[in-house]
């Protein structure tokens, strides 16, 4: 049995965001209340058999306390995807996701991730090559329903067809991004299709979820597996225990994780990336925009406790 099939249902995963999901995230959202899943950042197998690799190998960094943990990875050339698939079971991934929608036009324009909806040759041998690769470990695909159009039954079909071991579908096109609601109705075809080609696979619905409460009612209506929240953990990090936080817990979190990103990144990060997490943390009460204009300036940790500790004297006056 595969990790897929081990997991309790519905599972929730945290979907693989760039810039976002490093082993920093993951650790402070186990902190918060841990997915039944992780996703790392999508990494390029191209650049990773490179001279460029180790501009991307810290997209692969993560600890012990993240298993299970799923690496995503992305790219065109199906040599590429053998070869990374190798390392990444002696590095202990516990699966390997495919990444066939991401929707960057730069992206479709190389004609990969969901570029390869029209290019279905090319797709089936990156399964391959990354199954061969990935030994005993299940290999998944994430994607969306279509390109420019809504294509769930011939392009979920097929994929289907290529017997993963799961496969996450993002209830939009590629061409709608995030722009109109997640067509949670479609993500439900494809688990009709999946019972009626009476196979295995894990299917995973992706869209508009705001925490764990939402995820179990759209798996029960729906009838997924699992559920991967994307956007909805910027809105509560606490999102996978259904935790509401008091201003407190926010702001201690908000530190907990500055720290960790020094002592994790050191200089190899630029603090204005680390910036970029603050409004998932400040915000719901009075004076919370100032506070947030204020950390904005920050340049280290230290600098964002100092913040924050001044603030809490001047409220408090």
């Amino acid at each position: 049995m595969t990790m897929w099939q081990i997991l309790p249902k519905p599972f929730t995963i945290l979907a693989p965001m760039e810039e976002v999901t490093d082993t920093v995230f993951r650790q402070i959202v186990t902190r918060a209340g841990k997915p039944d899943v992780f996703f790392t950042e999508f990494c390029n197998v191209d650049g990773l058999q490179s001279k460029g690799r180790e501009k991307v190998i810290h997209r692969l960094q993560y600890t012990k306390g993240e298993h299970p943990i799923v690496a995503q990875i992305w790219g065109n050339t199906p040599e590429h995807y053998y070869t990374t698939a190798k390392e990444l079971v002696e590095m202990g991934f516990d699966g390997i996701d495919i990444n066939m929608g991401c929707p960057e036009k730069d992206v479709i324009k190389s004609g990969s991730c969901i570029a390869l909806i029209n290019n279905r040759t090319l797709a089936a041998e990156i399964i391959d090559a990354t199954r061969r690769g990935a030994r005993k470990l299940p290999v998944s695909v994430k994607t969306r329903i279509g390109l420019n159009t809504i294509a769930t039954e011939d392009w979920c079909g097929w994929l289907l067809s290529q017997n993963l071991g799961a496969l996450t579908v993002h209830g939009r096109t590629a061409k709608e991004q995030s722009m109109v609601p997640a067509h949670w109705d479609e993500i439900g075809k494809v688990v009709k299709l999946r019972d009626q080609m009476k196979l295995k696979t894990m299917i995973i619905g992706n869209g508009d979820v705001r925490d764990k409460h939402d995820a179990e009612e759209k798996a029960l209506i729906y009838g997924v597996d699992g559920v991967m929240i994307g956007r909805g953990i910027f809105e509560n990090l606490w999102c996978f225990s259904n935790h509401q936080p008091t201003k407190d817990e926010r702001l201690h979190m908000l530190i907990e994780h500055a720290r960790l990103w020094e002592k994790t990144w050191g200089s190899t990060k630029h603090f204005a990336i680390m910036r970029k997490f603050v409004k998932a943390y400040v915000k719901g009460w009075d004076g919370a925009s100032e506070l947030r204009a204020k950390l904005m300036t920050a340049n280290s940790a230290s600098e964002m406790e100092k913040i924050i500790s001044t603030s809490h004297v001047e409220t408090s006056k």
